[in-house]
């Protein structure tokens, strides 16, 4: 027991340098028993096991003992050092970066407390803590039987058909802190307000427009419905577009009202040949009618001014027949026979003694007819 070092030993005994006397350490004296370790040595190896425990190497030497040259020990400048790490990991912890598609929400003892400024911000690990989230990048909310599974998108329609319907809500946030505390989860909110509003739209619609010509003007009013439920919600989330993918019948019905549709556009076509050709025939016919009136109003003109020029004649010979009457009479006479005569055949007899009675003459008139007559008899 001569050589132990005392309770926390770990040395040999003999006569090895470690019963030394070291400067500043009250050694052995000549002629006494053994000593009771000091304090200092007592402070320095409670310092080594604590290292141990706490990860670090054993002490060094032979004897295990940590009081030797070279051996680790809890120094003025190992504190300072780890003082200083323990600042730059709370600093690190404190700091943190927003970025211009971020947004940041800081948590005084987890409730709110302030909002984050774009840029390096500071909040005070761990009393007040950061939640970042990306706002401007779009997400996305797949909603019907192809997308999702399960009857999502069988929706019954205003004439009491079903319609199997798959869209896509493509949606970012506005504002962190309303996203965060106003809502418990955010997907499942969208999810279940787009799926009422467009079941709400398509009760109010007919099978036939949500198949044909109607998708756009439904994805608009969906979008407007599903913003204002949000914004009732105080949600801070914002729809950016909605996707109007697929609108069917459902799977077990599709064959026959493809059928159907087939049918009705066969019956469409044969409606659009009918009415080209009523259009067709009353365009003629009032085409005819405009021409028989056309027609019509000249010979009635034509009477009127030929009436009105007769009227206008006989006034004119009126006024010379008062002037002169003998004069006018005998013209009248005269322009009467030459008119009548000018229509018929006419033979000449001469009532004078010793002729033949029948003037022969040339009938000039007749010469003129009868080429003509005598080529449209040959043909």
């Amino acid at each position: 027991m001569a050589g132990n070092r005392g309770p926390w030993g770990g040395g040999n005994g003999g006569d090895d340098g470690d019963d030394r006397q070291e400067p500043g350490r009250g050694g052995r004296r000549p002629g006494e028993g053994p000593q009771i370790p000091e304090i200092e040595e007592i402070v320095k190896k409670g310092q080594e096991q604590l290292r141990v425990l706490m990860g670090g190497r054993g002490p060094r030497g032979p004897g295990g003992g940590g009081g030797g040259p070279g051996g680790p020990a809890f120094t003025r400048g190992t504190i300072g050092l780890g003082v200083l790490a323990a600042i730059g990991l709370w600093a690190f912890a404190s700091f943190y970066t927003v970025r211009p598609e971020e947004q940041s929400v800081e948590l005084f003892l987890g409730e709110f407390h302030a909002v984050g400024h774009p840029g390096l911000n500071f909040a005070p690990w761990p009393v007040i803590t950061a939640e970042v989230i990306a706002v401007t990048p779009e997400r996305i909310e797949d909603i019907g039987v192809g997308r999702g599974g399960g009857d999502a998108g069988l929706m019954l329609t205003g004439d009491e058909n079903i319609v199997d319907i798959d869209f896509q809500v493509v949606w970012n946030i506005t504002d962190a802190q309303k996203y965060l505390f106003n809502l418990r989860d955010p997907q499942t909110t969208i999810r279940a307000v787009s799926e009422s509003a467009m079941r709400e739209i398509i009760a109010q619609s007919q099978l036939a427009p949500i198949l044909n010509r109607d998708r756009g003007p439904i994805a608009e009013r969906l979008k407007d419905l599903i913003q204002t439920t949000l914004d009732s919600y105080d949600s801070g989330m914002n729809v950016v577009r909605v996707n109007f993918d697929r609108a069917d019948p459902p799977r077990e019905v599709i064959d026959a009202f493809r059928e159907v549709q087939a049918a009705e556009q066969e019956r469409d076509r044969l409606e659009k040949e009918a009415d080209a050709y009523a259009n067709r025939v009353l365009a003629g016919a009032r085409g005819e009618a405009a021409q028989v009136l056309e027609e019509a109003e000249a010979y009635r003109a034509q009477v009127v001014n030929e009436a009105e020029g007769e009227a206008s004649r006989f006034t004119a010979v009126l006024a010379e027949y008062q002037k002169a009457p003998e004069v006018t009479r005998k013209r009248l006479y005269l322009e009467t026979m030459e008119e009548v005569m000018s229509r018929v055949n006419k033979v000449i007899l001469d009532e004078k003694p010793g002729t033949q009675g029948v003037v022969p003459y040339l009938p000039l008139t007749e010469l003129g007819r009868r080429p003509a007559t005598t080529t449209g008899d040959s043909n």
